[in-house]
C-alpha cells in the first residue's frame, strides 16, 4: 500500500518545499494540495462540515504554483491536486498548467478533480451549482483533446472551440491520471465515464464503492452504432473515412465505416460510447449550423 499526504498549503503552515523533502525521505508516495481561488465574504453557502469555514480555506496557495516548488526539490515524490476545482478554470489555461507541471516534474503529477461545494465561489466564476459537473465533464474532455491531439478541438454546450494548438503536452501518456473526488453513486458513474480513478472520501463505503466500479462501467458504456450523414467523397465507394469532431462523436473515435447513399454517405460509428450519447454536442452543432 502506498501512503500519501493531503495538505492545505498556506503561508503560516510548514513550508511546502520542506514538507515535500521530509515526505520523500520518509518514503511517502505523494503530496496532494487543495484549491480555493477565494472565499466570498457573503458566506451564503454553509460549510459542509458545519460551523465556520476553517481559517486555512481562506489562505491556500495556488496549487499549480505551489506544487511546482515541491517538484523542484524532490525526485520521486508524486505531486497532485486534491482537488482542483475544474469548473472554475478556463480549459486552455488548465490544460497548459497540468501539462507544464507534469513535464517539469518528470511525469509525477496526479490530477485530482472535483466540482466544488461553495455555490458563491463558483458563481463568481460564472458557473451555476446545478451545471458544475456538466462544465467539469466538458472541460476534462476538451483538455484530453488538447493533450492528445496536435490540434485539439471540442464542441460542447459549455466548452466550444475549433482546432487549436496547445503545448507542451504532458509527459505521462496519454495524460496524468485523472481522479474524481466525491462520495455518491453519481461520482462512480462519472469516474467510469471520463476519469482514470476515484478520489474517495466518507461517508461512502470505499470497499463497496471500488467493487461497484466494474458494474457502473457496464451500465454506462455500450457500442455506439450511431449513424451520421455526411457529404459524399470522391470517388464514391465504401471505405473508412475520418470523421470530424463536429459530428458530436466521442473524442476517442476517429474512424468510422462509410457506405455511399445518393449524394451523401451514411456513416456508422463502431466505438464504445457513453449510454445516452453526446446530445449536448449535437445540439450545439445544430445551433451553429442554423
Amino acid at each position: 500500500m502506498d501512503i500519501g499526504v493531503y495538505f492545505f498549503p498556506t503561508h503560516y503552515a510548514i513550508d511546502l518545499t520542506e514538507l515535500a523533502v521530509e515526505l520523500e525521505q520518509r518514503g511517502f508516495e505523494s503530496l496532494l494540495t487543495c484549491e480555493h481561488t477565494h472565499i466570498p465574504a457573503s458566506r451564503k453557502t454553509p460549510f459542509p462540515a458545519g460551523g465556520e469555514v476553517p481559517k486555512q480555506y481562506y489562505h491556500t496557495y495556488d496549487p499549480f504554483v505551489a506544487l511546482s516548488f515541491a517538484a523542484a526539490v524532490t525526485k520521486t515524490l508524486k505531486i497532485g491536486t486534491g482537488i482542483c476545482l475544474v469548473p472554475q478554470h478556463d480549459p486552455f489555461n488548465l490544460a497548459k498548467s497540468v501539462a507544464s507541471v507534469d513535464r517539469l516534474s518528470g511525469g509525477r503529477f496526479i490530477f485530482g478533480i472535483g466540482g466544488g461545494w461553495n455555490v458563491d465561489e463558483m458563481e463568481n466564476h460564472g458557473v451555476t451549482y446545478n451545471n458544475r459537473f456538466k462544465v467539469l465533464r466538458e472541460t476534462i474532455l476538451a483538455a484530453k483533446q488538447l493533450w492528445t491531439e496536435e490540434q485539439g478541438e471540442y464542441h460542447g454546450e459549455f466548452v466550444d472551440f475549433d482546432p487549436a494548438f496547445c503545448s507542451p503536452k504532458p509527459l505521462q501518456s496519454p495524460h496524468p491520471p485523472i481522479l474524481l473526488g466525491g462520495e455518491t453513486d453519481y461520482t462512480l458513474r462519472r469516474v467510469v465515464e471520463y476519469c482514470d480513478g476515484w478520489f474517495p472520501r466518507g461517508p461512502i463505503d470505499m470497499v463497496d464503492g471500488f467493487a461497484a466500479l466494474p458494474t457502473r462501467r457496464g451500465a454506462i458504456w455500450r457500442p455506439c452504432r450511431r449513424r451520421f450523414s455526411v457529404p459524399s467523397p470522391t470517388p464514391r465507394r465504401s471505405r473508412n473515412i475520418a470523421m470530424p469532431a463536429s459530428t458530436g462523436c466521442c473524442w476517442k473515435c476517429r474512424r468510422k465505416t462509410a457506405t455511399p447513399a445518393s449524394r451523401r454517405w451514411t456513416v456508422t460509428c463502431h466505438c464504445s460510447h457513453r449510454a445516452g450519447g453526446y446530445r449536448s454536442q449535437r445540439v450545439r452543432e445544430e445551433k451553429r449550423r442554423a
